[in-house]
C-alpha cells in the first residue's frame, strides 16, 4: 500500500478474501438540494420547538405565580425581540409538524420516489410559511384588539 488511507478501503468478502471497498460519497460529490436542506431544517426545528416549549412552560409558570411575575414575563414577550422569538418558535413548531406529516406519508409508502420528494419540498416550505404567517397575524390581531379594548 502506497498510502495509509488505502488501508481504510480494504474489506473482506464472505469467503475471506480481501477486496477494495468503495469510498463513501462526500458532500463535494452531491449537489446541494432543497430536500437536503429540509432534512437538516427539520432536525433544527425540532430543537428550536423544544427550547421554545421550555420557555412556554416558564411563561405558564409565571402566570401561575401571580400578577407580578406575569407582568415581568409579559414585558419580555411584548418587546420586539420577544415577539420575534415567539414568531420563530411558531415557525419551528409549524415546520416540524409539516415535516412530520411528510415523514408519516413516506412511512406509509406514499410519495417516496425521488421526483415526488423533490416536488413536495417547495410545497412543504410554502405551507409552513403560509400557516405560520396566518398564525402569527391572528395572534397579533387578537392581542391588538384586546389592548384596544383595555384602553377604552
Amino acid at each position: 500500500m502506497q498510502d495509509v488511507r488505502d488501508a481504510l478501503y480494504v474489506g473482506h468478502r464472505s469467503d475471506g478474501t480481501l477486496t477494495r471497498r468503495p469510498m463513501s460519497p462526500h458532500l463535494q460529490v452531491y449537489r446541494f438540494r432543497l430536500s437536503m436542506f429540509l432534512s437538516i431544517a427539520n432536525r433544527a426545528a425540532g430543537v428550536a420547538a423544544t427550547v421554545g416549549s421550555a420557555l412556554g412552560i416558564c411563561w405558564i409558570s409565571a402566570a401561575a405565580k401571580g400578577p407580578k411575575s406575569f407582568a415581568k414575563v409579559q414585558k419580555v414577550t411584548g418587546h420586539p425581540l420577544g415577539k420575534l422569538a415567539l414568531a420563530g418558535w411558531a415557525l419551528a413548531l409549524v415546520y416540524h409538524f409539516v415535516a412530520g406529516i411528510r415523514h408519516l406519508m413516506w412511512d406509509s409508502g406514499a410519495r417516496f420516489e425521488k421526483k415526488e420528494i423533490n416536488e413536495d419540498g417547495p410545497v412543504a416550505a410554502g405551507v409552513t410559511v403560509g400557516v405560520t404567517l396566518a398564525l402569527v397575524a391572528s395572534i397579533l390581531g387578537v392581542a391588538a384588539c384586546r389592548s384596544k379594548k383595555r384602553a377604552s
